[in-house]
């Protein structure tokens, strides 16, 4: 499980270590995707492949899976953490997220975001109001 926020400077080669308590669940690697909300998004070898085990079917069109892989595929890095627990993050996937000199790493469960600073401030700030509102609505459904 992945949770916390933590900052990190961003080195001249464009590697960033990640938090320690994150690395023993990566052990087997890391695939990195455009996150939706200006992010990257991260998660761990297996559950990347739980994810991309549920876009063999379901209820949307041949067509519309098929870019929906193309999309997430073709824009995916699997990379390994290095001996000081570092990754190098794509150029592309750091020009997306606006990531430069500093990057925020969020834990989000199952899977975690790198972030630009200001990005993330803005979507923590943004989502502040409503967590609460979605928490009871889940405590609501949960009596039902």
């Amino acid at each position: 499980m992945f949770f916390g926020e933590y900052e990190y400077k961003i080195d001249e080669k464009g590697r960033v270590p990640l938090p320690p308590r994150f690395r023993a669940h990566l052990k087997d690697g890391v695939v990195l995707i455009p996150g939706i909300e200006k992010c990257i998004t991260a998660y761990p070898v297996a559950e990347w492949k739980k994810l991309a085990a549920s876009f063999t079917g379901g209820t949307v069109t041949r067509r519309k899976l098929r870019q929906l892989n193309r999309a997430l595929f073709a824009t995916a890095s699997y990379l390994n953490l290095d001996g000081q627990g570092r990754i190098s993050l794509p150029p592309l996937l750091r020009e997306y997220a606006e990531i430069v000199d500093e990057v925020v790493t969020v834990g989000t469960n199952n899977y975690f975001e790198l972030w630009n600073s200001i990005h993330w401030e803005e979507e923590k700030a943004a989502n502040q109001d409503q967590v609460w509102q979605i928490i009871e609505s889940l405590e609501g459904n949960e009596g039902a």
